[in-house]
């Protein structure tokens, strides 16, 4: 128990002191307001004694289930943070590196023909995030399988910009999205010193060593500098979510971080669309999709997300198909009237015919019979041309050999059996 008549352990108490530690002094791409609960719920911690042993499963637990139809459900549940710990295990925290590791398990997986995203999360951390989503973008591109999120019941701030990685995004009737911001939290605890009787003084070298700390009131400097990172990654933030949504970056800037509920997160460009978890399924598992290449696990699913969140990946190096994908759908969605779930299940037809090309191809190539799939692909042949093509081939083969197997042997030296017996006749009649 706490010893409330210590000043020090009543102003600082051990779980108030570790949680303000992780809030403060970091950037988030959070809810302001989601962030205030968390710094108000603090105080009801109490981390004086060690945790139980069953905490220390929970930061690595992040893993999906694959509906019969084939689709894996990733979540992207509570807070987000770089780094886990028993203490942002308690918070019910995701750890970027597991959402990873899923995505990308869920990728390599035989069984699942698509990904959804079940997100409800007030955002996170901001370092770790730009990485994490490009990661997203990575897994996508190369399995070739379609990635749909839905807010159910909030995708905001660090969140949101993992749900823009996705195709398509989907929030239900009530559910929120956006919030695209930066925030940082400087606590200021020397009213509580003086409280407490604790005078801190702070020896350091470098004028701007201490700026921030929390023992006294932000200097106009501090106060600068950290407003200059904010603006810094708040740039950063909005051309990312611009990108990925297809989008300007002043139409992001211009929502203010502003939260959008329902049909005007859809009227503002943030969302594709209303729907559920249930409606979101049946729509990608009606897309018939099916994976260009894997991902190989090797690890844990946290282990192989860090792995694959640093394994820097080049934006335009991408395959032939990957290529005649994109220019395919861009042309679908440059015809009018044509909307984004019809868009969507183009680009999915695409791929599933562009990876049956690549099967034709490479089983041909193990019949000993060479196949351009980049330049099928270009002539618009469909794969079942192609297989009938290789099928021809492969009976000209046939028949040219049982030919050579007919021929007859060359003839022996002497006389034939025919003029043989011929003569044999002759001289029997003498």
């Amino acid at each position: 128990m706490r010893d409330a008549s210590d000043p020090v352990k009543a102003v600082y108490p051990p779980g108030r002191r570790a949680v303000a530690s992780r809030l403060a002094g970091r950037p988030w791409a959070i809810a302001p307001a989601r962030l205030d609960g968390l710094l108000g719920g603090i105080g009801a911690l109490s981390m004086d004694a060690a945790p139980p042993a069953w905490l220390s499963d929970l930061t690595s637990r992040q893993s999906y289930t694959v509906t019969e139809a084939g689709i894996a459900v990733v979540p992207v549940l509570g807070p987000l943070v770089a780094r886990g710990d028993w203490l942002t295990a308690l918070l019910g925290a995701t750890e970027y590196a597991a959402v990873a590791g899923a995505l990308a398990e869920a990728a390599d997986d035989p069984a699942v023909r698509g990904v959804l995203l079940e997100v409800d999360s007030p955002g996170g951390e901001v370092g770790g995030l730009f990485d994490l989503v490009e990661t997203l973008r990575s897994i996508r591109a190369q399995s070739g399988k379609p990635l749909w999120a839905v807010a159910s019941e909030g995708a905001l701030s660090a969140a949101y910009a993992i749900a823009s990685a996705a195709d398509r995004i989907l929030v239900t009737r009530t559910a929120e999205v956006g919030s695209v911001g930066v925030v940082a939290v400087h606590v200021d605890v020397s009213a509580a010193d003086a409280m407490a009787g604790l005078a801190w003084t702070l020896i350091h070298g470098g004028a701007r060593k201490t700026d921030g700390n929390p023992h006294a009131p932000l200097s106009p400097q501090a106060a600068a500098d950290i407003q200059a990172d904010v603006d810094s990654l708040y740039t950063e933030l909005v051309a990312m979510v611009a990108r990925n949504r297809g989008m300007s970056p002043d139409s992001v800037r211009a929502s203010e971080a502003g939260i959008f509920r329902g049909a005007s997160a859809v009227e503002t460009g943030f969302a594709d669309g209303i729907g559920t978890v249930a409606e979101a399924l049946a729509g990608l598992a009606s897309l018939g999709a099916r994976p260009i290449r894997p991902h190989r696990p090797t690890a844990s699913l946290q282990a192989k997300g860090a792995a694959l969140m640093t394994t820097p990946v080049p934006d335009a190096e991408e395959p032939d198909g990957c290529e005649l994908i994109a220019a395919a759908t861009a042309a679908v969605s440059a015809t009018p009237l044509r909307s984004a779930v019809d868009e969507a299940a183009v680009a999915a037809r695409l791929r599933a015919e562009f990876a049956e090309i690549a099967t034709v191809a490479a089983q041909a190539g193990r019949l000993g019979i060479d196949i351009d799939a980049a330049d099928a692909m270009r002539k618009g042949l469909r794969p079942d041309a192609l297989r009938q093509s290789i099928l021809d081939q492969l009976a000209a083969r046939s028949e040219a050999a049982d030919i050579v197997a007919a021929a007859p042997p060359p003839a022996a030296t002497g006389d034939s059996p025919i003029v043989r017996r011929a003569r044999e006749r002759a001289a029997a009649s003498r």
